[in-house]
C-alpha cells in the first residue's frame, strides 16, 4: 500500500506573517481535525493553496520548505485565480447553485476558464508526487474537475472525492453551461460521497440524464469502469467538545456570560454570512415571538454570532445591511431599560466563547435554507454534557437525517420556527434529556473518526470489487493469446449469445434480424470441422428457428428452455411451467399502462417487460418499481427475476444458461471453450465453464468473465479473424 495524498482547496494551517516571519497555525475546522490523523502518519501528505498570495519565489521556498516538516504540499494561487476561481466559479456559480439560489449565479465563461486551469495546476502538484499504489481522496466542490484529470494520467489509480455541500437536483443542476464536463470529470473518481443519500441521488439523476451512462442503483459505468455513489454523514470531534467545558479558559468565559445574561433565556444562533443560511428568517421568527406572545419580552434573548463572509460582495454587503436593520428594528421595538432582545455580533469567535456559549444557551436554533451537513448542530449536541438542552434543526440540514430528536422545523415558515422556540422554552427536563441522550448517542458513534473509517474502508472495498469483477480488454496480448489456443486446439465449443453480442440493439426487437455479415461468420465459422457453435440466446425459439435453422450449428432459445441440435426436433426443458403468467401480466400490464413506450413480450416460459423506447429516467424508476412489486408477488411462484438491457425478464427458477451450457459440456473433451455474452444471463455461463474457457463480456468490463469486448462490432472482428487464421493453417 502506498500513501494517501489528500486534497482540498485549502490546507489545515492558515499562514499569516509576523514581524516578516511566515507563522503557521492549525486550523479549527472539522476537515482539519479529522483528516489530521491521516496525513501526519508516514509519508501521507494533503495538498492545498495555502491561504494568502505569494509573490516572490524566496518566500514560495520558504512557506514549501516550512510545510514540507508537516506533510503540507501548497499550491500557490495568483491574486486573478483567487477571484475568477474561487470567488467567481465556486462561489458564484456552483455555491448559489447547488444552494438553489439560480438566479444568484454568474455563468462568465472567464470563471469557468480560471476555474479549469486552477483545477490543472492541483493535477500537476499532484503528478508531482504521486505513484501508482497510492490513495487519493479530493475534497468539495472547488475541484471538481481533479477526479478526472489525474485519471486521464493514471488509469488506475484509487481516487476519492467528497463533495461537503449539498448537491441539486438535476433539473437546477442542468442550468451550468458546463454541466458536462464537471459530470465527466467528477466521474474520474472511484468512490463519490456525500452527506445524505437525498445529495446522492441528486447525482446520480443528473448523472443518468445528463451523460449516456448505465446506472445499476447506487453503482455508475463509466468509460468501461464502475463509479459508487454513497452517502457518508460527517461527523465531529466528539471528545474534543465534551471535554472543553471542563477547561479553565471556559469556564472563565461561562462566569462572564452569567454576569451579563444570568436570570435570561438563552437562544443561541451562530453562521457564517450567507444567503444559505436562513438568517432573516430565524430573525423574523424572533420578532413573531415578541409580537405575538409578549410574555417573553425580558425574558428571553437571542444571542446571534455571524461570522464575517465575503462582505465586499454586493450581495453579501446587502444581506450584511439587511441584517442590521432588522436587528436594529426588532431591538428597538422591543428593547427595555435592563434587556434587549438581540445581541447580535459580527465578528469571528474563540473556541473558549463558542464552547462556553454551546454551554450556556438552552437553545440552539440552526435553521438554514440548505446546509450540505451543518456542523454546529453536533458541536451543541457533543457540549450539553449534562444532557440538557434543545436543538431546533432546519430540516434542509443534512443533520437532520441523523439528529432527528432533535425539534425539525421547515426554515421558510417563521410561524413554525416561532413556535419551536416556545416548545423548546418550555420543554421539561425530563424531555430535555430524553432528547438530548439520544441526539448525543448518535453524535458520539458516528463521530469524525467513524466517517473517515468507513469512508476509506468503503474506497478500499470498491478497489477490491473492481479488481475482482474486471475484465480485461481483449487486445494486444491477451487476443494473441486466445488466437495461439484457438489454432492449437482440436475440438472446440464455442458460446454465442444473440441480442448486443452478434447484433446491435434495435429501437424495435423484431428488427434486431442477422445480416448477410453475421450470416458469411457464421458459417465461416461452422465450417470448421473442429467447431461446434451454439447460439444461446432469450430469443423465442421460433424467432431463432426461423434465422437459424439453415446453418450447421446448435440453438438454445429462451436462457435454456429450449434447445435444438443441428439437424433434430427442438427439445422442451421438463418440469417448467406456466400457470403463473396470468397474475404475473396483470401486474406488468399496470406498468405499461403507466408507461408510455414500453410493451409486454410472451415467450414459452416467460414474460418480459420492455422498456428501451421509454423515456430516459422513467423506464429506470419504472423497472425498479416493478422489480420490489415483482420480488413479493412471486416470492413463492418458482421464478426468477432478470433484469437485462431495458428489459425486465421473468421466468422459471430452473432456466439458466449456465445449466444447460454444462449440459452441453458433458461427457466431451473440449480442447478449447469460448462464451461470449452481454447481460445478466450470460454471467451464469461465465461462472459455470472452466475457468481456463476464454469467457468474454460484452459492452462492459465489470462481469465474471475474463475478458471483454466493447460492442457486436469488436465481436464481428474477432470471430471473423478466427475463421481467417484457421483457414490459412488448413
Amino acid at each position: 500500500m502506498g500513501k494517501t495524498i489528500i486534497i482540498s482547496n485549502r490546507l489545515p494551517v492558515k499562514i499569516y506573517k509576523n514581524n516578516g516571519e511566515f507563522e503557521l497555525k492549525q486550523s479549527e475546522g472539522g476537515l482539519a481535525t479529522g483528516l489530521g490523523a491521516i496525513y501526519r502518519q508516514a509519508d501521507n501528505i494533503w495538498i492545498g493553496w495555502p491561504g494568502m498570495e505569494v509573490h516572490t519565489n524566496e518566500s514560495k521556498e520558504e512557506i514549501a520548505k516550512r510545510l514540507a516538516e508537516i506533510n503540507l504540499r501548497p499550491v500557490f494561487l495568483t491574486q486573478e485565480d483567487i477571484n475568477c476561481y474561487y470567488e467567481g466559479f465556486s462561489n458564484e456559480v456552483m455555491w448559489p447553485i447547488c444552494h438553489y439560489h439560480p438566479t444568484y449565479a454568474k455563468f462568465d465563461p472567464a470563471y469557468w476558464q480560471s476555474y479549469q486551469e486552477v483545477n490543472a495546476k492541483f493535477r500537476d502538484a499532484v503528478l508531482q508526487i504521486v505513484e501508482p499504489d497510492d490513495i487519493i481522496w479530493i475534497h468539495d466542490y472547488q475541484l471538481l474537475l481533479l477526479p478526472g484529470l489525474i485519471r486521464a494520467v493514471h488509469p488506475d489509480i484509487t481516487i476519492g472525492f467528497f463533495q461537503h455541500i449539498p448537491f441539486p437536483s438535476s433539473e437546477i443542476f442542468r442550468l451550468i453551461p458546463w454541466r458536462i464536463e464537471i459530470l465527466e470529470n467528477m466521474l474520474g473518481a472511484d468512490l463519490i460521497g456525500f452527506h445524505t443519500f437525498d445529495d446522492a441521488r441528486h447525482f446520480i439523476s443528473s448523472i443518468t440524464r445528463l451523460l449516456p451512462v448505465h446506472s445499476v442503483s447506487n453503482v455508475i459505468t463509466y468509460n468501461d469502469r464502475p463509479v459508487v455513489v454513497e452517502s457518508f454523514p460527517m461527523g465531529i470531534d466528539d471528545k474534543k467538545f465534551e471535554s472543553m467545558p471542563g477547561e479553565q479558559s471556559v469556564v472563565d468565559q461561562i462566569n462572564e456570560l452569567k454576569q451579563s445574561f444570568d436570570g435570561f433565556k438563552m437562544v443561541l444562533s451562530i453562521d457564517r454570512l450567507d444567503y444559505s443560511k436562513g438568517i432573516l428568517q430565524r430573525l423574523e421568527a424572533f420578532d413573531l415571538l415578541f409580537q405575538q406572545h409578549p410574555e417573553y419580552i425580558g425574558e428571553t434573548i437571542l444571542y446571534m454570532i455571524v461570522v464575517p463572509s465575503r462582505d465586499t460582495v454586493p450581495r453579501y454587503k446587502e444581506l450584511r445591511d439587511e441584517i442590521d436593520k432588522v436587528v436594529g428594528n426588532i431591538n428597538s421595538r422591543y428593547r427595555t431599560l435592563n434587556w434587549s432582545p438581540v445581541h447580535y455580533y459580527y465578528r469571528s469567535v474563540t473556541p473558549d466563547l463558542l464552547s462556553a456559549l454551546y454551554s450556556m444557551a438552552e437553545v440552539c436554533l440552526v435553521t438554514p435554507m440548505r446546509d450540505g451537513m451543518n456542523l454546529v448542530s453536533k458541536e451543541y449536541v457533543a457540549s450539553r454534557t449534562n444532557n440538557t438542552g434543545v436543538l431546533i434543526l432546519s430540516e434542509m440540514a443534512g443533520a437532520a437525517k441523523e439528529l432527528i430528536d432533535a425539534i425539525i422545523v421547515n426554515p421558510n415558515n417563521t410561524h413554525e420556527i416561532c413556535q419551536a422556540i416556545i416548545q423548546a422554552l418550555n420543554m421539561s427536563r425530563e424531555e430535555q434529556q430524553q432528547r438530548m441522550k439520544k441526539l448525543r448517542s448518535v453524535v458520539s458513534k458516528f463521530n469524525i473518526r467513524h466517517w473517515v473509517k468507513i469512508y476509506m474502508d468503503r474506497l478500499n472495498e470498491v478497489k477490491h470489487l473492481q479488481e475482482s469483477m474486471k475484465a480485461k480488454h481483449l487486445i494486444r496480448d491477451s487476443r494473441a493469446i486466445l488466437e495461439q489456443e484457438y489454432l492449437k486446439a482440436r475440438k472446440r465449443i464455442i458460446f454465442l449469445d444473440y441480442d448486443g453480442t452478434l447484433v446491435g440493439f434495435q429501437p424495435e426487437i423484431e428488427m434486431a434480424f442477422p445480416d448477410e455479415d453475421l450470416y458469411e461468420i457464421l458459417k465461416q465459422l461452422a465450417s470448421d470441422s473442429s467447431n461446434h457453435v451454439v447460439i444461446i440466446s432469450g430469443r423465442k425459439h421460433e424467432n431463432l428457428e426461423e434465422w437459424f435453422s439453415q446453418l450447421p450449428i446448435d440453438i438454445i432459445a429462451e436462457h435454456g428452455a429450449w434447445t435444438k441440435n443441428q439437424n433434430e426436433q427442438w427439445i422442451q426443458l421438463p418440469g417448467l411451467y406456466d400457470h403463473w403468467k396470468q397474475d404475473v401480466a396483470q401486474v406488468l400490464e399496470r406498468y405499461v399502462d403507466r408507461t408510455p413506450g414500453s410493451f409486454i413480450e410472451e415467450k414459452s416460459f416467460s414474460l418480459v417487460f420492455h422498456y428501451r423506447k421509454v423515456e430516459e429516467g422513467l423506464g429506470d424508476l419504472r423497472a425498479g418499481e416493478l422489480v420490489n412489486d415483482l420480488r413479493f408477488i412471486t416470492a413463492d411462484m418458482g421464478l426468477q427475476i432478470l433484469p437485462g438491457n431495458k428489459v425486465i425478464e421473468i421466468k422459471n427458477i430452473e432456466v439458466n444458461k449456465g445449466k444447460v451450457a454444462l449440459r452441453w459440456l458433458e461427457d466431451k473433451e473440449y480442447d478449447f471453450i469460448m462464451a461470449m455474452g452481454d447481460d445478466h444471463t450470460d454471467e451464469d455461463i461465465f461462472k459455470a465453464v472452466p475457468s481456463e474457457a476464454f469467457t468474454i463480456k460484452i459492452g462492459g468490463n465489470i462481469s465474471a468473465a475474463r475478458f471483454y469486448l466493447r460492442d457486436f462490432r469488436e465481436v464481428r472482428r474477432l470471430l471473423r479473424t478466427l475463421t481467417f487464421i484457421s483457414s490459412e493453417t488448413t
